[in-house]
Parts: C-alpha cells; sequence; structure tokens
C-alpha cells in the first residue's frame, strides 16, 4: 500500500536582495502549490492525506473544504501551536468540515501523545528534519505500525535495500526511474510506504527569490509537479494500490 501525505505549510526563508514576500502573499502561494497538487492527484483519481499546519487552517477554510470535498483527508501538522490552539483549531475545522479530524503530525514530540489521545486524534505520524546530509546518517528501525497510549503510531518508511527514508527531499532529488524502484522493492518487504512531501516544493523560485539552499531549489515547482505527475501515471501503470491514511490504519 503506497500512502501520500502532503504538508501544506508556508515557505519560511527570506528573500534575497532586500526583497520581501508578506505573510498573505507566502499564504497565497502555499494555496496555489495546493491546487496544482490537487489537479493532479484529481488526474490520476488518486487519494491523499493533507497534513495543514495549524496556525493556517482557519485562513485556508475554503482551501480545506475543496480537499474534503474531493475526498482528501484532512489532518493537522504542528509546527509550535500549543495544546489549547490545537484543540480550539481542530473543534472549529471539525465544525466546518463536517468530519472527524484523525491524524496529527510534528517533527519533534512537543505535545504529549496522552494529550493528543484527549484531544481525540485517531494516529500519530511524525517525520524527521530531512537535509543534504541528513540521509545518510539513517540507520535501519521498525517501520510496523504500533499502538501507544491508544493512539495508532505511524512511522516513517525506509527502504530496507539503500536505507534511504521516503521524505520530501529524497524525492526531490532522486532520479524517478531509481525512485520508482525503491517503492518497488520496499513494497515486497513492507506492507505499506508512506511517502510525504511539502507544499512549499512546488513553488516557483525564479518567480519568488527566496533564499532556499540550491539542493531545494532542484526539481521545484513545475519540474515538482512533473516528478508528482510521473509517480502517479507509474503507480496506476502498476496497479499498486493507494490510500488516506485514516482509511488504511482503521
Amino acid at each position: 500500500m503506497i500512502l501520500l501525505n502532503f504538508n501544506i505549510v508556508n515557505i519560511e526563508a527570506k528573500c534575497k536582495n532586500g526583497a520581501e514576500v508578506s505573510d498573505d502573499e507566502r499564504l497565497k502561494i502555499s494555496e496555489n502549490n495546493t491546487k496544482a497538487i490537487l489537479r493532479i492527484l484529481d488526474i490520476h483519481d488518486i487519494k491523499a492525506s493533507f497534513f495543514v499546519e495549524v496556525s493556517l487552517v482557519e485562513k485556508l477554510q475554503n482551501l480545506l473544504k475543496a480537499i474534503s470535498f474531493q475526498g482528501h483527508e484532512i489532518a493537522f501538522y504542528n509546527k509550535d501551536s500549543n495544546p489549547e490552539e490545537i484543540e480550539n483549531t481542530k473543534r472549529i475545522t471539525q465544525d466546518f468540515l463536517e468530519k472527524h479530524i484523525k491524524g496529527f503530525r510534528q517533527k519533534d514530540n512537543k505535545i504529549s501523545y496522552q494529550s493528543l489521545k484527549l484531544m481525540e486524534f485517531s494516529y500519530i505520524s511524525n517525520i524527521d528534519n530531512a537535509g543534504i546530509l541528513f540521509p545518510f546518517k539513517r540507520l535501519r528501525r521498525d517501520t510496523t505500525i504500533i499502538e501507544e497510549d491508544g493512539l495508532s503510531i505511524v512511522p516513517e518508511s525506509i527502504s530496507p535495500y539503500s536505507q534511504l527514508p521516503y521524505n520530501d527531499f529524497i524525492f526531490q532529488v532522486l532520479p524517478m526511474k531509481y525512485y520508482q524502484n525503491m517503492v518497488f522493492e520496499t513494497l515486497k518487504n513492507d506492507e505499506f510506504v508512506l511517502i510525504y512531501l511539502n507544499s512549499w516544493q512546488f513553488t516557483d523560485f525564479k518567480k519568488y527569490h527566496f533564499d532556499v539552499p540550491f539542493y531545494r531549489r532542484l526539481n521545484s515547482g513545475k519540474k515538482m509537479e512533473d516528478k508528482l505527475d510521473a509517480l502517479l501515471t507509474w503507480i496506476n501503470e502498476k496497479e499498486m494500490a493507494t490510500s488516506r491514511m485514516k482509511d488504511y490504519i482503521f
């Protein structure tokens, strides 16, 4: 099973040469990038899970309604919101979507599993920081979903052969043929592959002069759209099963 995820997060990088991009403009970039992702998913009739950064949820209500209407899952991505903010945002979101928010993601375990269980989340899908050298520091680890404090804990996927993780950075830099082979080989060994990307990776850095490292500009924008399109085309050609996170876990 392939679990395809997207993190909706604003790009945080500063701009070059003293230029500025306002918070509203950054939000609009995230919205447009997400709409590009939705178009590609719709073409291939594949459903995914979208983890929306908590502080952006109320600002993107119309976008989240569109995502949900198209059959995708809405979940939360937390950067630095506190439990009270998360709980309040969850209540508001469930009211306007008329659906229960089950998934939660963060890079560091800032919010305890007990607190998240009390907020009635059902599963946790934490991720690690990804940089140019980070993948080469990874060690083999268990990729099985476990239960803890009444929550399903979904680990990041990692190739049992190359030991490369399936994070946003690896998708961006690896040649598609190699990436496809990695997915195919991993599914022979594991029950699922969790693939996640960030909305900001679809930013046109020629138009917006953000000061990002060269390896993060590589294959970004339209090239990232083309890579995603190529991956989904391959998935359908090989008749590989895909699922939203909540459907697979429960």
